[in-house]
C-alpha cells in the first residue's frame, strides 16, 4: 500500500515545557518541526514548507508578530497559516496577530484538545483548497496539467534559467490531420486518441525536471529546463517516433496511427528576455514543420 504523506506542524517555541507537551499529542499524527527562535524558524518554515505553524509570541531573536511579518512577505511562506500561541493578557496582542495575517490565536496556558482541533480546522481549509486548486490545474481528459499549470511552471523555470545562466527549451506539439481524424472517427474515438497521444509524450520524457501539458484541443507542450538546442531536437525525435509507433484502437477492432509536427525553441536566458516572444518563436516553427509536410520537427532560430 502506498505511504500517505502526513501533514506537518511547526513548532516555535522556547519553553521547554511547552515544546515537549506540543509534540506529545502532535508527534503521533503530524510530521513535527521545532524550533526556538525566530529567526530559525523562518529558515525552517523556508526548507520544509510546513502546513501550519504555531508560533509563541515571545521568543528570542524576533518575537512572533515579526516573524509573520517576515513569513507573510515571502512569496513561499506567505499561504502557511500561522497560529499564534501567546500567555499575554488582554486583546491587543489577539488584534496585533491576526491583523498581520495569523490564522488563529491561542492563550496559554494551552488545553491540547483545543490546539489540535484548531490546527485540524486550519489543515481541513488547506486541504479542500489544494485538492480544488489541483483540479483547475489539470486537464480533466488526458490528466496532464493543462496551459493555467504550464504558464507557472514556464514563470518558475524562467526566473530559475536566468538565475542559473542555463538554456531553457520549449516544444509545442500538435497532432497532424486530427480535425480528419475526429470527424471519420467521432469524438469519442478522437478522445481516445488524444489520451494515448498523452500518454506517448509523457513516457517519451525521462528526466524528472521535464514538464507536459496540454495546451488547448490536439496541442501539446514540454518544458526542458537546461537543455540545449541539441538536447531538445534528440527528444522532439524521440516524441515524433514514439507518437508515430503508437497503435490507437477502435471500437470496430480497426487500428489506427497519428503522426504530431512538432516547433523546439531554446534560449538562453537574459535579463530581458521576453516569455511571450518564447513561446511566439517556438509556435512559428510548429507552423513550419506543418508547412514543410507535417510529421516533422524544426527548430527556431
Amino acid at each position: 500500500m502506498e505511504d500517505i504523506k502526513k501533514n506537518s506542524i511547526l513548532i516555535v517555541d522556547d519553553e521547554k515545557a511547552d515544546i515537549m507537551a506540543l509534540s506529545h499529542f502532535l508527534s503521533p499524527l503530524y510530521t513535527v518541526y521545532v524550533s526556538k527562535d525566530g529567526q530559525d524558524a523562518i529558515d525552517i518554515a523556508r526548507e520544509f514548507l510546513p502546513d501550519v505553524i504555531l508560533l509563541d509570541v515571545l521568543i528570542p531573536g524576533m518575537d512572533g508578530y515579526a516573524v509573520i511579518e517576515k513569513l507573510k512577505g515571502n512569496e513561499e511562506t506567505r499561504g502557511i497559516p500561522v497560529i499564534l500561541i501567546s500567555g499575554l493578557s488582554g486583546d491587543e496582542g489577539e488584534k496585533k496577530g491576526l491583523s498581520l495575517g495569523a490564522a488563529d490565536y491561542i492563550s496559554k496556558p494551552f488545553d491540547p484538545v483545543i490546539v489540535l482541533l484548531r490546527i485540524q480546522n486550519q489543515l481541513k481549509t488547506l486541504n479542500q483548497f489544494r485538492f480544488t486548486e489541483k483540479k483547475t490545474m489539470i486537464d480533466q481528459l488526458t490528466a496532464l496539467p493543462n496551459r493555467r499549470s504550464f504558464d507557472e511552471r514556464l514563470d518558475m523555470e524562467w526566473v530559475r534559467a536566468i538565475r542559473d545562466n542555463t538554456p531553457l527549451s520549449l516544444l509545442v506539439i500538435d497532432i497532424d490531420n486530427f480535425k480528419l481524424y475526429n470527424d471519420t472517427h467521432g469524438r469519442t474515438q478522437g478522445d481516445a486518441a488524444l489520451i494515448a497521444v498523452a500518454g506517448a509524450i509523457s513516457k517519451s520524457i525521462s528526466r524528472p525536471g521535464d514538464f507536459v501539458a496540454r495546451w488547448v484541443e490536439e496541442e501539446f507542450s514540454v518544458l526542458l529546463p537546461d537543455t540545449d538546442s541539441r538536447g531538445a531536437l534528440h527528444i522532439a525525435e524521440r516524441i515524433r517516433n514514439d507518437v508515430g509507433n503508437t497503435v490507437i484502437p477502435c471500437a470496430d477492432d480497426a487500428e489506427t496511427k497519428l503522426t504530431v509536427s512538432i516547433g523546439a525553441k531554446t534560449k538562453a536566458q537574459t535579463p530581458g528576455s521576453s516569455r511571450k516572444t518564447f513561446i511566439q518563436e517556438a509556435e512559428k516553427a510548429l507552423n513550419k514543420a506543418k508547412e514543410a509536410g507535417k510529421n516533422r520537427v524544426c527548430l527556431a532560430r
